[in-house]
């Protein structure tokens, strides 16, 4: 009841104040602003409306969470309102830097004698624009920030304000990155058409445009990583999954941007050799897109693609450390590996459709449709060897690390989605193939040329099941080493099973071990008779009523026993086994207030933490669609 409460009264507070904050901003550019083009009666009336309804409905949510946080430590430490303070900053902030860029950025153009509206943001907008938004936004956000020292100086638990502020980092490094790649793109791109004179081409003003993106986005960017990286003096940071998934990305972003990059310069060069060639200076200017697409992001790779391995280096355990290098190199092995397939598919059909008579070597498009399936597969097998290569070998190994690789989640996650695809797109090849035989057979129209369409389909078909059989094999050549290797290690592994008097606990316990475990050894004896002198045990599985009260004869055994203790929770009365501080609090008041103790399985993270990181990875996915598409708009405009 009290999260529900809680997500209202924030969820209002973080509402309303935007509305007024935006009230107040539309409020004096209307009083302040003479070139306003819209109707100024009805902008007024809006802003004014906006703020005389807002304003109460912020201040009753605002004021009696402060109160709730002053009264209750619980929620003064909560997530949901580190989330609130830590959005407000983001929400007020953001649009400072917004609005300085675009300020900067129409100085820039007005200096150069160019037309402000060519600005990359805020081309339509005035410096007093701007400057009230950056006012309002401004105090807003100095008052936030210092309700946030506050509460940091006085919090007793600040697991969850240190979650949300990792969080809350990571976008603005996201987010001032993202521009710092925007404005090296524009700075590289001008470069190239600069130095040409092509109808159409780029104008000065992308130079100014990339010269205010840099100018604002590189100190927040470094000032930021800065304070990420410093921050990994905390044992927490080295370990956090968000700092692991935000490398991972910026990573795969980069590797796969490149790769796009790359695949496309590979193609207006070939193009450009075995096509009619268009004129140097056109050539040079088209060359230009992938190149300052691919430069910046080449550095991102290279850069975040070291911080990515320091990151994994920090994980102690060796199974652990190399599955995290395992799950990168499976995703660009599946990407290499799309890449050729489709490579392949095009080249072959290239030549069917020559064999057949649809296209001819000298045909106006045979050079381009040449050209763009040998640059996919230029670009996606070199990758998939790279990739598959050194995992292969990995899970071909002899040994522990052989086994773990054998057994990665990962690794027969990846095999089984390429069973999947090979599976599914076979049989859709063979359903083409079938009907079009019997189609013909029966005397039914065909549509095109009736040899070409069975060659395609065939074509599709034979690819697919290649895939699928190399792929069958890899993965039982797994299954053939690991079966042997864990029954081998299973069989020396011997447990021991403390029994009650009533024997129903190592029954059970053995049907289980019959059922999930039957090669390891298992030997019952009853507790409360004195345990044989030669009795030997790699584990001792037993009741938790017998740990709670053992009998005299068995304390002594159990403080020499070296191995590993499996502690079972059984119906003993009053007992109660938890898994963390929380939960006891938790239980105690339950006991207090005459409830039943329900100890949960396994502590769980907070709903907030999650729905936290769930709006991190919507932002993450953001940006790295808005990379896509700025190498889609390359392929098509350049």
């Amino acid at each position: 009841m009290k999260t529900i409460r809680r997500l209202y009264f924030y969820a209002v507070a973080f509402i309303s104040l935007e509305v007024v904050v935006w009230g107040v901003i539309g409020l004096l550019r209307s009083i302040f602003n003479p070139d306003v083009v819209t109707d100024s009666a009805q902008a007024l009336a809006r802003a004014i409306s906006l703020v005389l309804v807002g304003v109460p409905i912020f201040l009753f949510h605002w004021l009696w969470s402060q109160r709730a946080a002053v009264r209750e430590e619980e929620e003064k430490a909560a997530s949901l309102r580190a989330v609130f303070l830590y959005g407000v900053l983001l929400a007020t902030l953001i649009p400072v830097i917004q609005n300085l860029l675009a300020f900067i950025n129409r100085t820039f153009l007005s200096g150069a004698a160019l037309a402000v509206s060519r600005a990359v943001i805020g081309g339509t907008q005035t410096w007093v624009d701007n400057l009230i938004a950056i006012v309002i936004n401004g105090v807003v956000a100095y008052y936030f920030m210092n309700v946030l020292r506050g509460e940091w100086k006085t919090l007793a638990e600040k697991e969850n304000f240190t979650e949300i502020r990792r969080l809350y980092r990571f976008v603005w490094m996201l987010y001032s990155l993202l521009i710092v790649i925007f404005g090296a793109q524009q700075a590289i791109r001008y470069v190239f058409a600069m130095t040409v004179n092509v109808l159409g081409g780029l104008g000065r003003e992308t130079a100014i445009n990339a010269i205010a993106l840099l100018m604002i986005g590189t100190p927040i960017w470094f000032y930021t990583w800065r304070v990420v990286q410093d921050a990994l003096a905390d044992p927490a940071e080295k370990e956090s999954n968000l700092r692991l998934g935000i490398l991972y990305l910026l990573s795969l972003s980069g590797v796969i941007t490149v790769l796009t990059a790359a695949g496309n310069l590979i193609f207006l060069i070939l193009d450009q050799l075995i096509g009619e060639g268009a004129a140097t200076a056109e050539f040079i200017q088209k060359a230009g897109g992938p190149i300052s697409i691919g430069v910046p992001l080449a550095v991102i790779w290279a850069y975040y693609g070291y911080w990515l391995n320091q990151q994994i280096g920090y994980e102690e355990l060796a199974p652990r450390r190399a599955g995290k290098k395992r799950l990168y190199f499976y995703i660009l092995s599946a990407i290499g590996l799309t890449a050729s397939f489709v490579g392949t598919t095009m080249l072959v059909r290239l030549i069917i459709d020559i064999l057949t008579g649809q296209s001819m070597l000298g045909e106006y498009g045979f050079s381009e449709r040449l050209a763009g399936s040998i640059a996919t597969i230029a670009v996606g097998l070199p990758l998939w060897l790279m990739t598959w290569r050194p995992m292969q070998d990995e899970a071909l190994t002899e040994g522990n690390t052989g086994d773990h690789a054998r057994r990665s989640i990962v690794r027969k996650t990846y095999l089984y989605l390429v069973l999947f695809a090979s599976v599914i797109g076979g049989m859709a090849a063979a359903v083409t193939l079938v009907f079009t035989l019997i189609n013909a057979a029966l005397g039914g129209s065909t549509i095109g040329n009736f040899v070409n369409s069975v060659l395609n389909s065939l074509q599709f078909f034979v690819l697919f099941v290649v895939l699928l059989l190399y792929h069958l094999t890899a993965l039982r050549k797994d299954a053939a080493s690991r079966v042997d290797m864990l029954e081998a290690k299973q069989s020396e592994y011997t447990v021991l099973v403390l029994d009650s008097t009533d024997g129903r606990f190592g029954n059970s316990v053995k049907a289980a071990f019959g059922r999930h475990a039957p090669k390891v050894p298992v030997t019952v004896v009853n507790a409360f008779n004195e345990l044989p002198a030669d009795v030997k045990a790699n584990a001792v599985i037993l009741p938790g009523s017998l740990v709670v009260n053992p009998p005299a004869s068995l304390e002594g055994w159990m403080r020499s026993f070296n191995g590993s203790r499996l502690i079972v929770p059984d119906e003993a009365a009053g007992v109660y086994w938890l898994n963390d501080f929380g939960q006891t609090a938790l239980s105690a008041r339950a006991l207090a207030e005459g409830q039943e103790v329900r100890p949960q399985s396994a502590k769980k993270t907070s709903a907030w933490t999650i729905v936290a990181y769930v709006f991190a990875a919507l932002f993450a996915l953001q940006l790295l669609l808005a990379l896509l598409m700025l190498g889609v708009s390359l392929v098509v405009n350049f």
